[in-house]
């Protein structure tokens, strides 16, 4: 592991955990997360040429179908709320290889290469790939066709957010999902992929959240934004050394955020 990401990885799981593991628990923890993740990554690669959905779903077994059949068939779309849990590029094309019309905001990868080679495991599979730079209005219409559509909101990002309790800690959140709730109507199942035993993963999906309305725009994206948090703390803490510790989950601070703003305004850019 790279001495950053080891850094990172026992800096959070110490924020977490410090006041009930020892730091031999710690550590040994820091290492399970990054076997874990090399074991996501090379079982992707090695069964991406997989579309049958036998051979599919021999490998993941899927728990809880019944809730994501349930919110689709209302027709008003479906955000499926995923943490960056073990190979959660499998947990993306889950819903699709359901049988769900599914599509999958994401950030373009620096890589030409990889980028290419992954837009084109995800469609092998039936998801629609969507760059996340700019598409807000497709995301409202992929919702309003009535199809799902992947987010993860648990890494800390430049996109607008909001700060929310996650693992104790206030931790800036993207409010884009509970935006599209507020815009479209859709409705927000989370979900998570773990892995189970060698070459074996296990897919759960949870019950619809409950949309919570205060009639102000400002605190409903708060509340459903923590709301949503908190659903995804839930699936970490089941097996968290299968979640990405090594990622930089509380680098923004109101004061970091603050002098960003501060400095956007002094040079005359918008800050909303």
């Amino acid at each position: 592991m790279g001495h950053k990401a080891r850094q990172y990885a026992l800096d959070n799981l110490n924020k977490v955990y410090g006041a009930e593991k020892t730091p031999q628990e710690i550590e040994a923890m820091a290492q399970e997360v990054f076997m874990n993740i090399a074991t996501a990554f090379i079982d992707y690669y090695a069964t991406a040429y997989i579309k049958s959905r036998k051979r599919y779903f021999n490998m993941v077994e899927v728990t809880g179908e019944e809730y994501l059949r349930a919110a689709y068939e209302k027709g008003k779309g479906v955000i499926c709320l995923i943490p960056h849990m073990s190979s959660w590029e499998l947990s993306a094309v889950t819903p699709p290889m359901l049988g769900y019309s599914t599509c999958a905001a994401s950030k373009a990868i620096k890589s030409w290469f990889v980028q290419k080679t992954m837009v084109w495991f995800r469609a092998r599979r039936g998801m629609i790939n969507i760059s996340r730079e700019g598409s807000y209005e497709k995301l409202v219409n992929v919702l309003k066709e009535g199809n799902c559509l992947i987010l993860m909101i648990d890494q800390d990002t430049k996109v607008k957010g909001c700060f929310v309790d996650f693992f104790g800690h206030q931790a800036y959140t993207p409010t884009g999902a509970a935006r599209l709730v507020m815009d479209t109507g859709a409705v927000v199942v989370p979900m998570a992929i773990t892995h189970s035993e060698a070459g074996k993963y296990r897919f759960e999906i949870c019950p619809e959240l409950s949309f919570l309305s205060a009639g102000d725009e400002k605190t409903d994206l708060q509340v459903n934004t923590q709301a949503q948090t908190k659903a995804m703390e839930d699936l970490i803490k089941k097996t968290p050394s299968q979640w990405v510790w090594m990622h930089r989950r509380w680098k923004t601070t109101p004061e970091s955020l603050a002098e960003v703003l501060r400095k956007r305004a002094a040079s005359g850019r918008k800050t909303s």
